[in-house]
């Protein structure tokens, strides 16, 4: 290489160090303001778990406070009071609520608590479903077994949150009615579910045997 290519060379490496700082110069501030939304963001993250965690410990401590008080009139104003930030906090606080007034006596009162829960479109299914069926449990002895069943089929349906604790309802309904037959096929179905807990695995297993069905598929008795 001629000492021409050689200076030529090195006068383009010096004007591309030049362009490059220029550029830093001009636009260098889009780096810094990138990495200042970076940490910001993070920043910004870990406050917001922060808050709210807080709050969540403050309902807790709340609704804990509220549970200790002694009565259940008084111990339902308590949990009235409470106040939650979330949907999902509200929700469980009315339904504590909604309990202790039926522990109070005041079943009407505890099913339209309920019931503001249930219809709340708001809230994650589960909280809807553990409303309506809490709300079944207390009609029990004003709906009847017609209204009771098409609203537990609602909940029993397949992927519903409650699907198992529902079918256990409808196979009481099929007793209550006199179908033997269909109540032990339906509780055979609930102990046979992969997804069944111990409890109610437990529950269903010995109302089959009171039935004078088994657990092996036998054939069951007319009811």
């Amino acid at each position: 290489m001629s000492d021409t290519d050689s200076f030529i060379d090195e006068v383009t490496e010096e004007v591309r160090r030049d362009r490059l700082f220029l550029m830093l110069k001009r636009y260098g501030w889009i780096g810094g303001v990138a990495v200042a939304l970076i940490v910001g963001g993070a920043a910004f993250r870990e406050y917001s778990k922060a808050q709210e965690q807080a709050a969540a410990e403050a309902l807790g401590d709340a609704i804990t406070a509220a549970l200790e008080t002694d009565g259940s009139e008084k111990q339902a104003e308590a949990l009235a009071a409470v106040s939650a930030e979330g949907a999902g906090g509200a929700a469980i606080a009315k339904m504590l609520e909604a309990g202790a007034l039926a522990e109070a006596g005041k079943t009407a009162e505890a099913v339209a608590r309920l019931e503001a829960v249930a219809v709340n479109g708001e809230l994650p299914l589960i909280y809807r479903h553990i409303a309506s069926f809490k709300v079944l449990a207390l009609q029990t002895g004003t709906l009847s077994a017609a209204d009771r069943r098409l609203q537990y089929e609602a909940l029993a349906q397949p992927g519903a949150p409650l699907a198992l604790l529902a079918s256990e309802q409808l196979a009481l309904l099929d007793v209550e009615e006199g179908n033997s037959e269909a109540a032990i096929a339906r509780l055979r179905d609930i102990v046979a579910d992969a997804t069944v807990s111990a409890d109610l695995k437990d529950r269903a297993s010995q109302v089959i045997v009171a039935l004078g069905g088994s657990l092996d598929g036998d054939a069951a008795p007319e009811g």
